[in-house]
């Protein structure tokens, strides 16, 4: 059994330092988005394709999100929900378009980005000011895509990155996709554990059983 979190509770509670750590962490993530919201702009302007269009829409939320979200009532503490949170999120950036490229491997992977990057603004949409880096609790949210799956934005970094597979099939690319994977199955523990111990999410894990896919996990 793992042991417990360790958690920081709200900003009334916690010292000057954790809510600088707070502040460098928002613009640290909304710099990073920043730069990669540019980078999807100008692919897109340059081929006016419809997944860099959509992929700017998706990183220019992630820009605002870290600015506008909420301080968290309680967050770890532990390098190791950092280390997952850090590889969840940008594990997909080591990903290569090396590899092969089958008709239906490009096809099918575009429709499982369009359909994941779809998932990813629902649930950021539905997140609201919620959304967040590390475990931590911001409040329960249960709406929108909450209501198929507890964490639906990590699901759709799945489907995402196995489209991206589809259309790159390398042995790297498989790799990095069950590291990445692998990660955020480590963010959803991390984030239910914190949240255990409140009985409106106990209420919640048995309204929606799945974590990531529905009938799987």
């Amino acid at each position: 059994m793992d042991p417990p979190a360790q958690v920081g509770h709200g900003p009334a509670e916690r010292p000057a330092v954790s809510w600088l750590v707070h502040l460098l962490v928002n613009l640290a993530g909304a710099t990073l988005a920043a730069f990669f919201a540019r980078a999807t702009l100008l692919y897109f302007l340059r081929t006016h394709s419809l997944i860099g269009g959509v992929f700017f829409v998706e990183q220019a939320w992630y820009v605002g999100a870290f600015l506008a979200r909420r301080p968290p009532r309680a967050s770890s503490r532990q390098l190791r929900a950092w280390l997952l949170a850090a590889g969840g999120t940008f594990g997909g950036l080591l990903l290569r378009p090396e590899g092969l490229h089958p008709h239906w491997g490009v096809v099918a992977g575009l429709v499982l980005q369009l359909v994941g990057l779809v998932l990813a603004l629902a649930a950021l949409a539905a997140l609201g000011r919620s959304f967040g880096f590390v475990a931590a609790d911001r409040g329960l949210v249960t709406r929108g895509p909450y209501r198929v799956v507890r964490h639906p934005v990590y699901a759709s970094y799945i489907v995402i990155q196995s489209g991206y597979l589809l259309q790159a099939q390398s042995p790297r690319n498989l790799l990095v996709l069950l590291f990445a994977t692998g990660c955020n199955v480590g963010r959803c523990l991390a984030e239910e554990q914190i949240l255990a111990g409140t009985p409106a999410f106990q209420q919640y894990r048995e309204r929606v059983r799945w974590r990531l896919v529905r009938g799987v996990w």
